[in-house]
């Protein structure tokens, strides 16, 4: 569930931005409302993932796919010029943000239910 609140945050910031460039620097009503609006949803979910999903996996993921999003957006919507550059740049953040994704599992699969396991706050939460 958390997986799917963190592409619902995504899919709300990627919205913001979007609507940022569609705003004209504040020129247009709906835009700008839109703007504070989806940031908001965006950040109101953040935190609910981090109940599951770890900081460092969230934030990358968030940010990475947001990324990508956006400038799918800018390539098709706003007829932004695609160079291989942009595109690699793009591609090496999908690979970052896909290492981090099967890095979580791995932690999953070896984690047992030793205190040596456990971060500073799950032991004191104990």
């Amino acid at each position: 569930f958390s997986w799917f609140l963190l592409s619902l945050a995504i899919l709300s910031e990627a919205a913001g931005t979007i609507c940022m460039k569609l705003s004209d620097s504040f020129t247009h009503f709906w835009p700008s409302v839109m703007i504070f609006l989806c940031y908001g949803i965006s950040f109101t979910l953040l935190p609910i993932c981090l109940k599951r999903i770890d900081l460092s996996v969230t934030y990358a993921v968030w940010s990475g796919v947001g990324t990508l999003v956006t400038s799918l957006a800018g390539f098709c919507y706003f007829g932004e010029r695609v160079t291989f550059t942009k595109v690699a740049a793009i591609g090496v953040i999908i690979l970052g943000v896909c290492m981090l994704k099967f890095q979580e599992g791995e932690e999953e699969k070896g984690a047992g239910d030793s205190s040596e396991n456990m971060t500073h706050t799950q032991r004191t939460h104990i």
